[in-house]
């Protein structure tokens, strides 16, 4: 089979990027013939597959000109029909390919009833803003349904003006061409939570199915060690919930907390630290690469997912299951799909800082609790998250969809 992977970036710049390089490597090594449709970088990962790249747009340089090819670009059009002329694929799996690559590709692939595959790792097809969140990083959906006059008024994306405007025509742009409800013939969401918000918002549920990513379980089998401290992985953004997991621990007497990562909250975090004299208890990692933070994880007594956001399908959550530890999650979006409580962690109401704080407690108090549930949760992890599993459903999508069925 002939597979075009898409996606606006071709380097590690995020989850959909982890899954758009995974899915390759494990398609092409099911012997499938595989080529990358995206845009030109410097810091692109140079494949043994076929290459093809559109010019790069940057959002962030006002060029009114090339604002609007967001919305629709000829020249990616053109190029994608060049593309199908040469590589003659029989399927495309699109993902994160809105705003620089546009919709416009979408074109030339349906012109030769081309199935499309496209895997949503956000919930841009709701929200222009892409995660649901307004300008105050709080929980919002007043965009559901297409009202995106919403976005344009609490100026959702940056909070710019004229960026939230764009937002909003191209969402428009989207839902009145059917984008997601004609022209793509399926979609995969990493969680239920995702499945469940597309159809709300007006997707036939037969279009949707819901398919958890996968990893290398082997990468992940390491000896484990417990040093006894709490670990947090990601982005340190409000979103994220880095400021209630701080809020959390600081009610606990006993414990230490390691946090993995870097972004906008990290001085008022360090600031805090200080000002409660908690340099003994709390360390701050910095950005660590996937080497270091497995060297962390297989460490650790346990792991804290405190987002208080519509997270979609964590990989920080399913490589903490496949080395054998165990995750305090916020019940929120697809997290409490991954995470059982009682069973491989625990779960929480996601802006309950008391009912987290007590979580933690409880794990740094009981290290053999500690241990059965990452028994449990890596026993888990090899049984739903494998490679071959994935390999099974997403098959049978493509030759579905290859057969008109």
């Amino acid at each position: 089979m002939k597979i075009l992977m898409v996606n606006k970036f071709h380097y590690l710049k995020g989850g959909s990027e982890k899954y758009y390089f995974e899915l390759a490597k494990l398609l092409k090594e099911k012997g499938h013939d595989i080529a990358f449709f995206s845009m030109k970088d410097k810091k692109n990962i140079k494949t043994d597959c076929k290459e093809y790249y559109v010019d790069p747009i940057d959002l962030n340089t006002g060029s009114k000109l090339r604002a609007f090819d967001v919305i629709y670009s000829k020249e990616n059009e053109k190029k994608m029909e060049q593309v199908i002329e040469d590589f003659k694929p029989d399927i495309v799996h699109l993902n994160n390919f809105q705003r620089q690559l546009s919709a416009s590709i979408i074109k030339p692939i349906k012109k030769k009833n081309i199935p499309i595959v496209f895997t949503a790792h956000d919930v841009q097809a709701i929200c222009p803003a892409i995660v649901m969140l307004d300008s105050n990083k709080e929980i919002c959906e007043k965009c559901m349904s297409g009202k995106y006059i919403n976005c344009i008024k609490k100026k959702c994306i940056k909070d710019s003006n004229l960026k939230s405007i764009l937002g909003a025509i191209e969402g428009k742009y989207y839902r009145n061409k059917k984008i997601y409800t004609k022209k793509i013939d399926k979609i995969i969401t990493p969680s239920e939570f995702y499945r469940t918000k597309l159809i709300e918002d007006g997707i036939e549920k037969d279009k949707i199915v819901a398919l958890h990513n996968f990893i290398n379980i082997d990468e992940y089998n390491v000896p484990r060690e417990d040093e006894g401290y709490a670990l947090y992985i990601g982005r340190l953004s409000k979103e994220k919930g880095i400021l209630n997991l701080i809020k959390a621990f600081t009610l606990l007497k006993e414990g230490k907390l390691r946090i993995a990562g870097d972004g906008p909250e990290k001085e008022s975090i360090i600031q805090f630290i200080q000002e409660n004299h908690l340099e003994d208890r709390i360390k701050l990692l910095g950005f660590l690469d996937k080497n270091q933070i497995k060297e962390q994880i297989r460490k650790c007594r346990f792991v804290v997912v405190p987002s208080i956001w519509y997270e979609n399908c964590p990989y920080s959550v399913m490589e903490t299951l496949a080395i054998g530890k165990p995750v305090i999650g916020a019940n929120i979006g697809g997290i409490p799909e991954l995470v059982q409580n009682q069973y491989t962690g625990m779960t929480y109401k996601f802006d309950n800082i008391e009912e987290l704080s007590n979580n933690m407690k409880v794990l740094f108090n009981d290290k053999e609790l500690a241990e059965k549930l990452g028994n449990n949760a890596k026993e888990q992890a090899k049984k739903l998250y494998t490679k071959n599993v994935y390999y099974d459903k997403i098959l049978k999508i493509y030759t579905d969809l290859i057969k008109g069925e």
